[in-house]
């Protein structure tokens, strides 16, 4: 199971385009899918006001479909057969999580005939069996939200960060379903249905230049080079065009179900992820 792909509402089609391409190092394949690894597609564009996330897709084998469509009947949930050829997945099917949040299980997602090249990052994105990144929502009842996804989809608890970071509470939990330390995270409710997906490189300088191209492009940074605790992610964070953000990081650590406890950290990050405009004031005191 992993991270199939994700959909977004966006208004300005054309700048996210440019986004994509030009700041993540992704590739256009036409009809508002764009690719990263050795899928054929792992983001889809459609034009609208939303401006948001319209549907996270889940990857599973058909053994995990079939268990896990009997978890979701036996839960009482409603599930929906949907058409499997628009996704170019051999099977499919539709829901909503706890918070409204339109999700899809497929089977068998589709694959590119050539391998993924980005001259923007040469080195390629740790991506592949084990899903294109992270995505973290917002949740209505987040105990609901955990339940569903770990009781009846199946994610296993990877761990949490309870703290303050400059006067806004955090309470996060952390969910993997491969070794990815995390393929989703879940916090309370947001603005928008998600805060952030992550992208990983291959190698820590892509990092820098992603994070000098961010500049380059106008697009605003949240939160400056940093590291985080729980899956030792070197990152930072910027707005994408629709105003939600994006983590774009290296060196995440893998997890072995065999050896692993879940934890309780602290604090958000061992060091930096600073948003620009506290360094500034902090700045201009002194």
């Amino acid at each position: 199971m992993q991270l199939g792909f994700l959909e977004f509402e966006v208004s300005d089609l054309a700048g996210w385009s440019e986004y994509l391409c030009g700041v993540l190092g992704m590739a256009d394949v036409g009809d508002g899918r764009f690719r990263m690894d050795g899928h054929a597609w792992r983001f889809q564009l459609r034009q609208g006001e939303q401006d948001d996330l319209s549907a996270v897709g889940w990857e599973l084998s058909d053994a995990e479909m079939n268990a896990t469509l009997a978890r979701l009947a036996l839960a009482g949930h409603t599930v929906t057969a949907a058409d499997a050829a628009e996704r170019g997945a051999a099977q499919r099917v539709t829901l909503k999580d706890p918070s409204g949040i339109p999700t899809e299980l497929l089977t068998s997602l589709s694959r590119a005939e050539r391998p993924f090249e980005s001259a923007l990052v040469p080195s390629g994105f740790v991506a592949d069996a084990q899903g294109l990144g992270h995505v973290v929502l917002g949740t209505k009842d987040k105990a609901q939200s955990m339940a569903f996804y770990q009781e009846v989809l199946g994610f296993k608890l990877s761990d949490h960060i309870v703290c303050e970071i400059y006067g806004h509470p955090v309470d996060l939990s952390f969910f993997h379903i491969n070794p990815r330390h995390h393929s989703l995270a879940l916090g309370g409710q947001l603005p928008k249905r998600l805060h952030h997906f992550m992208l990983e490189a291959r190698e820590v300088d892509e990092v820098g230049s992603c994070y000098d191209r961010t500049i380059s492009s106008g697009l605003r940074i949240m939160q400056t080079l940093g590291r985080h605790p729980n899956d030792r992610m070197l990152s930072f964070y910027a707005q994408t065009p629709s105003g939600f953000q994006f983590e774009f990081g290296w060196g995440g650590r893998e997890i072995d179900d065999n050896d692993w406890t879940p934890t309780t950290y602290d604090r958000i990050s061992d060091w930096g992820h600073h948003p620009p405009q506290v360094v500034s004031a902090r700045r201009d005191k002194k």
